[in-house]
């Protein structure tokens, strides 16, 4: 991608972190973010020059913060700091994610309330520029005093040490060094950006996501003769959630023109009431809705934040504070975690529901093409299954689990890191637990032939039939077809239905 992104002009946007973390955009500081960056920089010069002790700019750091630090030791502090706390450990983090969590770094800094000075921030720039990506390992962040050792692995690059990658993943040598001076070092890793960073890139995902529950919910109901008479606009607005309204909007374009659905709405049709995980989809998936639209919201106060400590306010103040504390993003990246085991946890019941015949409304037992000798998709069942089953522990909170650190400086921390990082686990979860209901409804559909499907519905069947999963027939090699049904829910081409075909 040849965009750039221009950094300073006001809070980058979720869009913003997209492109630069998952597609590569460029960026660039803007002239307001130099002419910012150079009037905090003369607060920190001015301090640097005062006998008295400033954090950050003179002290030492944490419980340490009460050690004056000579002049003469300043450069040394910084680097110290930043090698110090470059202290992560594990697999390495996702490419994205780090490009995520340097543009945001990039934004406070661009505010001028950190303190750095121009080229600090301009060499910064450089790095996520030149697609150059400091390796960050999993483990090392409290989300506290902001994610502290990935984004000390980033100033480290800064300084011409330690891993990094190129845009092809490459391992570079012979970085530029770039010295950093007083209250720049720490001003490079004191932030919330890891966390936010994977809270967006989340958020872009989910939202795709809940469109591809409502068509995977809509192809269910479908097959399995349901009915969508629940999902009729005056019956949803008796409960005006907004996320419920949309997806039950969903669901009504995507069942639009079905033949399926026509073939049993006459007068000998006695169904009324479909099993919650059809008849309930709706106030389900817009309950997820609206909890990603209450993430949203956090996460946008949080992109238009400046997160450093000490910072430096408007009128040139230097002061102390707290704002580094990652509860309010914690908090949201567990909420979204919740929501999205709670859908694939329906999605997986809709899934079961077509292999039992007691349940299926004629459908042949496991869908199979020759039941006992074959197995049809019983198994792919249990993979949803156990897919959900570990939805279900991520969702164990991590905000909740703070340990102290810092010899008790630093004695109640946010885990939003951790959050996070299981969010991302969750939200693949999800994306393989939606596949195989798409899988196993468009094998319902084949099934019901010669009724045909509605436009949408038959569009997604299409779909994986054209990228090479079979339809009915005896067993094959289920593997490579459930990563293929994932990958096209992954990639927004079965949500890019609702659209194509409204």
């Amino acid at each position: 991608m040849s965009a750039t992104v221009v950094v300073g002009t006001g809070p980058v946007s979720l869009a913003d972190v997209v492109a630069v973390a998952r597609h590569g955009a460029g960026v660039r500081l803007s002239d307001g973010a130099l002419a910012a960056l150079r009037t905090g920089r003369a607060v920190v010069d001015e301090l640097a020059a005062d006998t008295r002790p400033h954090y950050g700019i003179s002290t030492g750091f944490g419980a340490l913060a009460t050690l004056s630090i000579p002049a003469e030791r300043r450069k040394d502090l910084q680097r110290s700091l930043v090698r110090s706390h470059a202290a992560s450990t594990g697999p390495e983090v996702e490419r994205e994610v780090v490009r995520a969590l340097m543009l945001l770094r990039l934004s406070t800094l661009a505010t001028g309330h950190t303190g750095v000075r121009p080229e600090t921030a301009q060499a910064f720039a450089a790095l996520l520029d030149a697609g150059l990506t400091p390796v960050v390992r999993e483990h090392g962040s409290l989300g506290c005093s902001g994610d502290l050792a990935p984004l000390a692995h980033c100033a480290l690059a800064l300084m011409g040490e330690g891993e990094v990658r190129d845009a092809t993943g490459a391992l570079v040598h012979d970085l530029p060094v770039h010295e950093l001076t007083e209250k720049e070092g720490l001003a490079l890793i004191n932030g919330t950006d890891g966390m936010l960073g994977m809270l967006a890139l989340a958020l872009h995902d989910l939202e795709q996501l809940l469109d591809t529950a409502d068509v995977a919910a809509a192809m269910s109901v479908e097959s399995l003769l349901g009915t969508d008479a629940v999902f009729a606009a005056d019956l949803q607005g008796l409960r005006p959630h907004p996320g419920q309204a949309t997806s039950a909007a969903n669901l009504r374009a995507a069942l639009h023109g079905s033949g399926i659905m026509a073939s049993h709405q006459t007068p000998e049709c006695t169904r009324v009431q479909d099993a919650y995980s059809l008849r309930c989809a709706p106030q389900v998936h817009g309950a997820a809705r609206d909890t990603v639209a209450h993430a949203r919201a956090v996460a946008e106060r949080e992109l238009a934040a400046a997160i450093d400590n000490p910072v430096i306010t408007d009128d040139g103040r230097v002061e102390s504070n707290g704002n580094f504390h990652g509860a309010p993003v914690g908090y949201v990246l567990d909420f979204l975690a919740i929501a999205v085991a709670d859908v694939a946890s329906m999605s997986e019941r809709r899934t079961d529901r077509f292999l039992d015949v007691a349940r299926s409304n004629g459908l042949p037992p496991f869908l199979a093409h020759d039941p006992g000798v074959d197995s049809g998709l019983m198994i792919a069942q249990y993979t949803a299954a156990g897919l959900v089953s570990e939805l279900k522990r991520l969702a164990v909170p991590a905000s909740v689990d703070s340990i102290p650190s810092s010899a008790m400086q630093e004695d109640h921390v946010s885990m939003g890191w951790h959050a996070a990082r299981k969010l991302r686990r969750a939200i693949d979860g999800l994306t393989r637990v939606l596949g195989i209901e798409i899988l196993t409804a468009a094998r319902a559909q084949d099934l019901r032939a010669p009724l045909q499907p509605s436009p949408v519905t038959g569009a997604v069947r299409n779909l994986l039939r054209e990228a090479g999963v079979p339809g009915p027939g005896p067993d094959t090699y289920l593997s490579p077809d459930l990563e293929t049904a994932a990958d096209l829910v992954r990639d927004g081409a079965v949500a890019a239905q609702l659209g194509a075909h409204r």
